[in-house]
């Protein structure tokens, strides 16, 4: 719970490794369950298809999968309102953008990729295993067995996809236009494994974490309808009515202040764990190798000694002055975690939230439902339970 522990755990990632699950083959793989030299050069591959240069070439993206959600909730909206539960509509939405910015003219395969991702993420918590034989071992029931058909006919689909794409390559069709392409390149040093790998882990880590992040925006805002009044006006001051354009995200300050306080108060993943691999010192205290340390983020994003007396309060106003300000330069705040495993894709989750929700705000204003039951909980990631049922007012 100690900023300064926390800080400390999170930079030595050589000795504070991933703790293994036995659900981690299954659901996901590539780069955030490497260590040590092979996390490092796959780090090295990836990154520059997150540089902010390259995701401005992914805004027509962006904005055509949130177009088509508002076309979607504009039809609904008989008589100017509607009653939904938009949680469906933000996952499909954040599995769309995906589907158009890492696989691009293939976006139909793609589709069905994140309709078995989101399958088999739901049968997760079904999983049946035997505990007591060294190493896990799964148990052949039902759920079982279709957690691993699915994991067989994603591979399947990603490499069709791959061996099109290699076939389009060598004649020169392509037009680096996606985040397949920067990765599906003999010479950057990746496997078809490796791409595969790292493909799964896109949908799974960047549509999860960021339907999440805008559901629990839009229900705070609800809630806080002060806020989503000054989102709005921000929004229509930088854009007005007119499509959005990379360089006016940044004049979103307010939108990005609550953004982050959403982050603290419903993180996308509630605690860290990391296994001890070899003995270490940290602060006073001494972790042999072999135990497991827990960093609870959710309990540190509601420390009141942290935050003060309203921790537990909604208020973006915290943000004011940016992130380093709001913690006392302090690892406090660290939803896309912290240090040298920071969330690859924060950039690209970031981008993708502003566009949906100042889209949003340009076409509705959204109150509870009374039919909302308020339930977070934590399924890998933190999830509204009952959906987030709200009523829409066109603008």
């Amino acid at each position: 719970m100690e900023p300064e522990l926390i800080r400390d755990v999170l930079l030595k990632s050589s000795v504070f490794q991933k703790a293994p699950h036995p659900l981690g083959k299954l659901l996901i793989s590539g780069l955030v369950t490497l260590e040590g030299e092979r996390w490092a050069n796959r780090r090295e591959i990836i990154n520059p298809a997150f540089h902010l240069e390259k995701l401005k070439n992914m805004l027509p993206a962006f904005q055509l999968s949130c177009s088509d959600m508002v076309t979607k909730w504009k039809k609904l909206s008989v008589g100017g309102s509607c009653e939904l539960d938009v949680w469906p509509y933000l996952e499909n939405l954040t599995g769309d953008v995906i589907s158009r910015t890492a696989f691009g003219s293939s976006y139909e395969e793609g589709r069905r990729i994140f309709q078995l991702q989101k399958e088999q993420t739901h049968l997760a918590s079904q999983v049946t295993m035997s505990v007591y034989i060294p190493g896990w071992r799964f148990l052949p029931t039902k759920t079982n067995r279709r957690m691993k058909q699915i994991s067989k006919e994603v591979y399947a689909l990603l490499r069709g996809i791959i061996n099109k794409r290699e076939k389009a390559m060598k004649a020169g069709e392509t037009a680096n236009s996606d985040l397949l392409e920067h990765q599906n390149n003999k010479k950057i040093g990746m496997s078809v494994k490796d791409v595969i790998e790292e493909c799964k882990l896109f949908y799974l880590a960047g549509q999860e974490t960021t339907s999440l992040l805008l559901v629990w925006t839009m229900v705070l805002l609800s809630e806080h309808p002060n806020w989503q009044a000054r989102a709005r006006e921000e929004v229509l001051q930088v854009f007005g009515n007119k499509k959005l354009e990379a360089d006016g995200l940044n004049h979103l300050k307010i939108v990005t202040m609550i953004f982050h306080e959403v982050l603290r108060l419903y993180p996308p993943v509630a605690m860290l764990i990391r296994a001890v691999y070899k003995d270490t010192q940290v602060g006073d205290m001494y972790f042999p190798a072999g135990v497991q340390v827990t960093l609870p983020t959710i309990l540190v994003h509601h420390d009141h000694e942290i935050w003060g007396d309203d921790a537990k309060e909604f208020n973006p106003e915290r943000f004011a002055d940016g992130v380093l300000k709001a913690t006392k330069n302090q690892v406090s705040f660290f939803p896309f975690c912290w240090g040298p495993r920071v969330c690859i894709g924060q950039n690209f989750a970031m981008m993708e939230a502003k566009i949906a929700l100042a889209m949003i705000l340009q076409h509705f204003s959204f109150e509870l439902s009374p039919s909302y039951a308020h339930a977070p909980f934590s399924i890998l990631t933190m999830q509204p339970q009952y959906g987030a049922q709200l009523i829409l007012r066109g603008l």
